[in-house]
């Protein structure tokens, strides 16, 4: 696999496939690597270029011996980007990756021409979230608050690929790694209030798409069509699978997805 070194020294690993612009940039959520996309990125990479990463201290990445945060990873997005040479990307983020997506938007303008987010609260977080959020930046509650997550995650799910990407590699990640998510989400939340606020706070606007498959809650589907037919930059597809990992359960429906979007003008 190629690897990036990072401004800082740090080895990053990450995968280049395909070829064509705009091309698509996968990032992970916290405590995840990017296998979560193995699905997804040959069936994209038919059509475009597809990068995808392993943030530092995940995955085959290196672990930096000093501490590290957003502000790293976005440093890390857009070295692999000029690496590649590549002049239009649309980042494609899992969950609080979406974070280092509108960053990224504002820091590269027009070269990053739309963005796509996978399974996001994009709302204001019940005080229930708020507090599964701050319990992961705790040293006496980060390994319970996990496993909350794990229950939460795994409930009613029986996909093998599911079970063992949370239990066997999410699990394998340590109070380090653990307390720096919850440290680093609050963090964007404080500085943003919510995906949405977000989202609409950049100027100009650009195309959003959300895919996602739970909650399946038709209250928080509908909430996403009532504010996308007042922001038509927004746009919003649910799919048809039982966990917030539908890469594993459906990579098709979201890689075509994705590719319906990537392809408009």
């Amino acid at each position: 696999m190629p690897k990036l070194v990072a401004p800082d020294g740090v080895k990053i690993d990450y995968d280049d496939e395909g070829t064509g612009e705009p091309a698509l940039l996968f990032m992970t959520a916290w405590c995840m690597s990017r296998s979560i996309y193995a699905g997804m990125i040959p069936l994209l990479a038919k059509k475009r270029r597809v990068l995808a990463l392993d943030w530092r201290g995940h995955g085959e990445s290196e672990r930096p011996k000093t501490d590290f945060g957003a502000e790293d990873l976005i440093n890390d997005c857009i070295a692999l980007i000029e690496k590649s040479g590549v002049e239009k990307v649309i980042p494609v983020t899992s969950s609080h990756a979406g974070w280092i997506g509108i960053e990224l938007r504002n820091r590269l303008g027009d070269n990053i021409p739309k963005i796509a987010l996978l399974d996001w609260l994009l709302f204001p977080p019940p005080p229930e979230y708020v507090e599964l959020v701050q319990g992961l930046n705790d040293e006496n509650r980060w390994e319970a608050t996990r496993d909350i997550l794990f229950s939460i995650w795994l409930e009613g799910v029986n996909n093998e690929d599911v079970i063992h990407f949370i239990k066997d590699e999410m699990g394998s990640y340590g109070v380090d790694t653990w307390m720096r998510s919850g440290r680093e989400i609050g963090g964007c939340y404080q500085r943003g209030g919510s995906p949405i606020l977000a989202l609409q706070s950049m100027d100009p606007k650009i195309p959003i798409l959300h895919v996602y498959a739970q909650p399946n809650d038709p209250g928080y589907l509908k909430a996403q069509q009532d504010f996308s037919a007042a922001n038509p930059w927004f746009s919003v597809e649910r799919v048809n699978a039982k966990s917030h990992f539908p890469s594993f359960e459906v990579p098709e429906a979201i890689a075509g997805a994705i590719e319906d979007f990537a392809s408009q003008p």
